[in-house]
């Protein structure tokens, strides 16, 4: 068989391939549908009552809008790493608003300290891990299935980013229900339980996203 032949072969036998989306608009579909997870989490628990108030605080906004940034980062990072070529750089973006979110966190502490002249007592709060894990699910698992469509390069790092954007979503929605905004404790419960959760989402990466999955997904596409 010559190489015409086997090439001619090649494509008729070949299965059609659906090419993905840039990480731009993918991460625009999941942003969309994180908000619209988020906000109906919000509705369920409902409203802080000094909601009008916190959003009149600098310190409030400002953590909030680099909570959201971070996840929408994080998200278009996750993406860009499913996809062979991307420039690098773009996978590690998201770090710029999660080190200016942690920067504004730990501030937060050293005005919270200047205001009472004393460390602010260690205190746990049970409720900010499982609910950063109820409200962040539903972006968590569109992540997943999202991220599967794409070439495991970095699987890692892609659901570790996916993790990561997934618990910020979850975070910027507990904000809006749970009032708990002392500096130490946001710092520790809230971002301690997105990093955590980041964490474990990278570990379990290489389960998560590997060529066994990928196929899988092609095959039920």
């Amino acid at each position: 068989m010559n190489t015409e032949d086997l090439i001619k072969q090649l494509s008729n036998d070949a299965a059609d391939v659906t090419v993905l989306r840039p990480p731009l608009v993918r991460a625009s579909v999941w942003v969309l549908l994180s908000v619209t997870s988020v906000v109906i989490a919000v509705w369920v628990f409902g409203l802080r009552p000094d909601i009008k108030i916190k959003l009149s605080e600098w310190r409030f906004v400002s953590e909030q809008f680099l909570t959201i940034l971070t996840a929408v980062m994080a998200a278009f990072g996750a993406f860009c790493a499913v996809v062979p070529g991307r420039h690098k750089a773009l996978i590690y973006l998201p770090f710029v608003p999660l080190v200016l979110w942690v920067s504004v966190l730990g501030y937060g502490c050293f005005l919270d300290s200047a205001a009472t002249g004393e460390q602010s007592a260690f205190l746990i709060d049970w409720m900010c891990f499982p609910a950063i894990v109820m409200v962040g699910a539903l972006p968590a698992m569109a992540m997943v299935f999202m991220l599967r469509r794409g070439a495991p390069m970095y699987p890692r790092l892609a659901v570790a980013l996916g993790g990561l954007a997934a618990a910020a979503a979850g975070n910027f929605g507990l904000r809006f229900f749970h009032m708990v905004d002392a500096g130490l404790l946001v710092l520790i419960w809230q971002f301690g339980s997105v990093v955590l959760l980041s964490i474990i989402a990278g570990c379990c990466g290489h389960r998560i996203h590997n060529w066994t999955s990928v196929t899988d997904e092609l095959k039920t596409a």
